[in-house]
């Protein structure tokens, strides 16, 4: 959102958290002016970590109004979560437009509350709007970064991994909250294509890198593993199929690479809402569920060899391409650009 701003002639300020992989996200990107805001979830029951969550958020809404009052902006968008809310709030405060988007197929306990004092959301699921209890809802999709863009060929993403350009190519990661279930059950399935024309690409997180390379090295499965992958186009462009957890951004960037998967969600996802989000999928036939408590290593490679069959491959291929909202961020900052011509257009009335 930032990036479609800034080309739009705005300037833009990013609050970010103080998280690891939000400075990660954020590196280099010298067009925008970059802060940090406390991270903060939500404690449960009355205890010191609830005093805590209440000092931090105080001192994030102190530190937003004092941002706000340099930076002057004339609306605020919160991408969801707490680290949202005191930003809101802030502008709320200040008397600015606000919105909040809400990227899953059900709204967390962060989006609900800052939903109420946005007055409403954007959402990125359709499926999304019968949950959020009566707020004003506007779909807009959610939109992918840039960097995927600039997307290669199949056969020249592979060989960028050191991979056969011919051949099928499976994608495994677990995304931002865990990948140790995926990995354990793949170190089993690896064996079920031992000696086939099968590779693998496969992020594994911390923590497993080595164990997970041992595997396809002990099953002749060609495979590039590493802890993290920077240039994610160019690992979505080289496979054939992924499977994944079912995070809306990763959701996303599926349907916007038409490829097909299969969907682990993270069992322990607030409000499940991972479930829900690889049920939009399941349902149009872009993606196939399986929870984790039901993904042994036979099921997942049938599950594997049934996606990779011709006809049901570009069944799944057109259908997660239907799910692909082109102009997401251009709607998205329609909304806000339409809401600050209002109020400028009312103040000078």
């Amino acid at each position: 959102m930032a990036e479609v701003l800034h080309e739009k002639g705005h300037e833009v300020m990013v609050l970010t958290s103080e998280k690891h992989i939000d400075a990660v996200a954020t590196e280099g990107r010298s067009e925008f002016r970059i802060e940090r805001l406390p991270g903060m979830g939500l404690p449960r029951g009355i205890s010191l970590e609830a005093a805590k969550f209440v000092f931090r958020f105080a001192r994030g809404v102190s530190q937003c109004v004092g941002l706000f009052r340099d930076f002057r902006p004339s609306a605020v968008l919160g991408m969801g979560g707490f680290t949202s809310t005191a930003p809101i709030l802030a502008g709320r405060i200040r008397g600015l437009p606000v919105f909040v988007h809400e990227s899953n197929a059900i709204p967390g306990k962060a989006n609900r509350l800052n939903g109420r004092i946005a007055g409403g959301l954007l959402i990125g699921f359709q499926d999304c709007e019968p949950e959020c209890g009566g707020l004003r809802c506007a779909f807009t999709g959610t939109p992918v970064r840039r960097a995927l863009l600039a997307r290669p060929s199949t056969e020249e993403a592979r060989l960028r991994f050191g991979l056969n350009p011919e051949w099928p190519t499976l994608l495994v990661m677990g995304g931002s909250q865990g990948a140790r279930g995926i990995n354990r059950v793949m170190i089993e399935v690896a064996g079920e294509f031992r000696g086939q024309p099968f590779q693998v690409i496969h992020i594994t997180g911390t923590g497993d890198e080595l164990m997970v390379r041992d595997a396809y090295r002990k099953a002749a499965v060609p495979a590039w593993v590493g802890a993290f992958h920077h240039a994610m186009q160019d690992a979505y462009s080289a496979a054939t199929l992924a499977v994944v957890r079912s995070g809306a951004a990763s959701l996303t960037e599926l349907a916007f690479f038409q490829l097909p998967s299969i969907l682990i969600p993270y069992p322990f996802a607030a409000e499940d809402h991972q479930t829900r989000n690889a049920r939009v999928f399941e349902r149009v036939g872009a993606g196939v569920l399986l929870p984790e408590s039901g993904a042994d290593a036979q099921t997942l490679a049938a599950a594997i060899r049934s996606v990779l069959s011709p006809q049901r491959h570009a069944l799944m291929r057109a259908a997660c391409g239907s799910l692909y909202v082109p102009d997401a961020a251009e709607r998205v900052a329609g909304v806000l650009l339409e809401s600050v011509m209002n109020v400028s257009g009312k103040e000078a009335a």
